[in-house]
């Protein structure tokens, strides 16, 4: 394993980080602390670094294991296995090989579309589910025929990846995405992602995931996830609007919904500590 295999040594935990052979995946996970497992699952263009400011907190009395999704940060998977299925499948593959047992699952955006594709399909026994700002509809309108057929494209092109990486190196470029999705991060945490996307193999990853994203069968059978699930939604998330949040807590039998003002797509990194307090008096409740 040579360096380039994992984070920089200033990235969030990097002392903690590993890379797990688990088929057909080398998976980058971090873990960190000691009781229950929790398992905390990113969302798309994302990587572990996300929960940085959750997990201090939630180790001092769980397990904690943060992983990269396919394809993301320092996770390396073959290409076309990025389905939501298959994710959750692979998931619950490496949870198994580790001897890992989340008892809490914790995902952001389209990790919260894996969140409950885990329990959907079973491949969990968790007690509890937290999906902050979930990503959980496919894209609507114009976009709806458009933005995937483009991601295709995109990843099936060798040479995509690298321009995108080198022309999204700067904390600008990434200030600007990251606005129009009602967030606001400090300039470390641009400075996080600008280098995630200054990375080809992420840029890569990213894409695949994008093209091969369907949300329909999921939808179809929330109303059959009976886990206790809370979702955490920012007021202000321009990139997946509340009432997906709203709808998904409606049909689901135990599910509740927390508003958070002032906030936009990356609550967990916007606010954590009250992200924080939401999760424990939540477990605490049910």
């Amino acid at each position: 394993m040579n360096a380039a295999d994992l984070p920089p040594p200033d990235w969030p935990n990097a002392a903690n980080s590993q890379i797990i052979a688990a088929k057909p995946h080398r998976w980058h996970v971090q873990v960190m602390g000691a009781g229950p497992d929790i398992l905390l699952l990113h969302g798309a263009g994302a990587s572990s670094h996300s929960w940085a400011g959750l997990i201090p907190d939630l180790a001092r009395d769980h397990r904690v294991i943060a992983l990269d999704l396919p394809g993301h940060g320092w996770t390396r998977s073959p290409k076309g296995r990025a389905r939501l299925g298959d994710v959750a499948r692979d998931i619950a593959g490496l949870c198994e090989q580790q001897g890992w047992s989340p008892r809490l699952v914790i995902g952001h955006s389209a990790g919260g579309a894996v969140s409950l594709e885990l329990a959907h399909q079973g491949l969990i026994s968790a007690a509890h589910l937290v999906i902050i700002n979930g990503a959980l509809e496919n894209f609507q309108g114009t976009a709806g025929w458009l933005f995937p057929v483009m991601a295709k494209m995109l990843a099936l092109n060798p040479f995509t990846g690298l321009l995108i990486a080198q022309g999204g190196r700067g904390v600008a470029q990434v200030r600007a995405i990251l606005t129009s999705a009602g967030t606001t991060l400090d300039e470390v945490g641009l400075a996080r992602y600008a280098h995630l996307i200054g990375r080809r193999a992420h840029v890569d990853g990213t894409l695949a995931m994008m093209a091969q994203w369907s949300l329909d069968a999921l939808n179809a059978a929330l109303p059959s996830i009976t886990t206790p699930t809370l979702f955490i939604h920012g007021e202000n998330d321009a990139a997946v609007p509340s009432r997906v949040a709203e709808r998904a807590a409606q049909i689901m039998p135990h599910a509740k919904l927390i508003i958070l003002p002032g906030i936009g797509h990356l609550a967990h990194e916007e606010a954590p500590a009250r992200v924080l307090a939401e999760i424990r008096h939540f477990i605490a409740a049910t």
